[in-house]
């Protein structure tokens, strides 16, 4: 099944990650020109309607573009 991330503040933080990270940050920068919108369409017909649901694809694609920008291996 596939999942999508919902965000929802939490009740006791006046905190968001936005207040935390710089506004020159080069992933803010990506995530301006950057649009991951068609990996939901391209995904879609790989998952089952059954199950728990996944993780977000485009947190997926995220996770691996940050792991290659900062050259993080897996071995």
């Amino acid at each position: 099944m596939l999942g999508k991330k919902k965000f929802q503040p939490k009740l006791f933080y006046n905190l968001t990650i936005d207040d935390l990270v710089v506004e020159d940050n080069i992933y803010r920068q990506i995530d301006q020109f950057l649009n991951l919108r068609f990996v939901y369409k391209e995904c879609e017909k790989l998952y089952g309607n059954t199950g728990k649901p996944s993780i977000d694809p485009v947190v997926f694609f995220k996770l691996e573009l940050t792991g290659y920008l900062e050259n993080i291996i897996f071995r």
